[in-house]
């Protein structure tokens, strides 16, 4: 399969991939979105926008998917099943197509409770599972869910978002599998800390064959404060920060807390270029967005390849 995606070539090339992420604005201000992405362009093969990212309303991620496109930056395309019943999915993923989105990320959701209309309606009509399933079957088959054909059929790049490190562990790798079985193309990780744990976590999907089947980008979000790092560790579920990367920052210089987690992520980084089954890395730099050129040029990911020729 052949999407037209810049990611998509850069995977099957065999190069390590490099994604950022951008949330979009909570208003209608483009020179927000553009702001942003400026600092993106010519250091990530693809920009994640995120879709009413923590059920907080926000720009819709196709149009600020559009306004990064006009900047020369891909976008990786995100939809959440929280939000939408399969009509309005499948009408999105071909209007997307027809604009020339490339890439998709296929999510769940956070659930509308945590958010600023926690009254809303959660529709989950398909779960992310089925969503990636749909998808696969509108690009390959040229068919919709009902079974219907499709006049043009899309051409997406098919992502989906993996959690390593959630209870129980051992069934992690198994949710993954059923991702792959219903034709993701790629995955991006929830971020990564406990690098134990992720070996762990990638030695396994290499040995049941699922990074033959899938790229699997593990994901890095730079610590900003030593607040930060004990607000991932104690409040956010699924993410796991071990003590002694705490300690790290902690015993940083003055002033210097910010720049020992960007060596802390670049490390990282140096480490996933070496493990089997690593595709690339998704760097989730939560509005630090101007960081993203110096974390690219310190972890030796910058120039990107271009592959324009092939």
């Amino acid at each position: 399969m052949k999407s037209g995606s810049n990611l998509e070539k850069i995977l099957r090339a065999g190069h390590f991939a490099f994604t950022g992420e951008l949330g979009p604005p909570r208003g209608s201000n483009v020179a927000h979105v553009k702001e942003k992405a400026e600092h993106l362009v010519g250091y990530v093969d693809a920009v994640n926008i995120t879709d009413n990212q923590t059920a907080m309303v926000r720009m819709s991620s196709w149009a600020a998917a559009l306004i990064v496109k006009e900047l020369g930056l891909e976008p990786n395309y995100q939809m959440v099943c929280r939000d939408r019943n399969r009509l309005a999915m499948q009408a999105d993923i071909l209007g997307a197509s027809a604009l020339g989105i490339r890439n998709m990320l296929c999510l769940s959701g956070d659930h509308q409770m945590f958010g600023d209309h926690p009254h809303a309606k959660g529709v989950f009509d398909i779960d992310s599972t089925q969503l990636i399933n749909m998808v696969q079957q509108m690009r390959d088959e040229g068919k919709f869910l009902s079974g219907e054909e499709i006049d043009e059929a899309p051409k997406m790049f098919i992502g989906a978002a993996a959690n390593p490190f959630a209870e129980p562990f051992e069934w992690r790798v198994h949710r993954l599998a059923k991702k792959v079985e219903a034709g993701v193309d790629f995955i991006q990780t929830q971020c990564v800390y406990n690098m134990e744990k992720m070996r762990e976590y990638m030695k396994r999907a290499v040995d049941m064959g699922l990074t033959e089947k899938a790229y699997i980008l593990p994901g890095i979000t730079p610590m900003k404060s030593v607040g930060m790092a004990k607000y991932m560790k104690n409040k956010v579920p699924g993410i796991e920060v071990p003590d002694e990367v705490i300690k790290r920052l902690q015993g940083a210089e003055k002033g210097k807390v910010a720049e020992e987690g960007i060596k802390i992520a670049c490390e990282q980084i140096e480490e996933f270029k070496e493990m089997e089954g690593v595709a690339g890395i998704h760097l989730m730099a939560i509005e630090w967005e101007h960081k993203v050129p110096e974390i690219a040029k310190r972890a030796g990911v910058y120039p990107r390849p271009t592959l324009d020729e092939e």
